[in-house]
């Protein structure tokens, strides 16, 4: 019985990336409830969940919190070497952006921003946090530190929107050197609630550091994506 489980979990796993791949199981379609699939299959709900558990890991299919699961739309290409935003990006590319503001707020910098943006010792940053979805679906959560100094009255403006095009009206600031930091990770706490996943589901963790047009550090950017959201790319030469 245990040596079959495996190849009923391939079996299981190659019938349903198929049904995905002709498009008979369609981009944001829900699935059959765990109970269906596995009478479909003829199977136990433990295998069968872990066949949805390694195309999940594939970035085939996802699951939400209380809803179940879903085929995973297409990625969205992140070009590292393109000067775009997140709106612009994903219209770019055919899809529809929304931004949802959690939370802004000037508060006590911790030591890892202090030292991302050369501030002092126990200074202060203005933190706004935000998740933001492509074609209604969560797929990222991001935390920006802001120096305070360089955008007086910023906590008076609309978040929701691209803070790009924000910094250029607002306070004629564009952006211009940026390091990025790229690790995978297991989503925290906020990123998992704001993306309605489990906490410790996988994802990408993007961390930027952007300076003016003026060489000025001006804010920071931690960003966590659902790692079946996202395809890097970068052209160089």
């Amino acid at each position: 019985m245990q040596a079959q489980a495996p190849r009923a979990v391939t079996a299981i796993c190659t019938a349903l990336q198929e049904q995905i791949e002709h498009g008979l199981l369609a981009a944001g379609c829900k699935l059959p409830a765990e109970r269906k699939l596995s009478e479909v299959f003829a199977t136990t709900r433990i295998t069968l969940r872990e066949a949805l558990v390694q195309l999940e890991a594939r970035g085939l299919i996802y699951r939400e919190e209380r809803r179940g699961w879903f085929v995973s739309p297409p990625r969205l290409t992140y070009d590292l070497m393109k000067r775009s935003h997140f709106h612009a990006m994903v219209r770019e590319q055919g899809r529809e952006p929304s931004t949802h503001l959690l939370s802004a707020r000037l508060q006590p910098a911790s030591a890892a921003v202090c030292a991302a943006l050369q501030l002092p010792a126990l200074s202060s940053v203005i933190r706004i946090c935000r998740s933001r979805c492509i074609d209604g679906r969560p797929v990222l959560y991001a935390e920006h530190y802001l120096n305070p100094q360089y955008f007086p009255g910023i906590l008076a403006l609309d978040l929701g929107q691209s803070l790009t095009e924000l910094y250029a009206r607002h306070y004629q600031i564009e952006y211009g050197r940026v390091r990025f930091e790229m690790l995978p990770t297991a989503l925290p706490a906020a990123a998992a609630a704001a993306l309605k996943v489990a906490l410790g589901t996988p994802g990408l963790h993007i961390t930027r550091v952007n300076h003016d047009q003026q060489g000025r550090l001006i804010d920071c950017d931690l960003e966590f994506w659902r790692h079946d959201a996202i395809c890097m790319s970068a052209v160089v030469g």
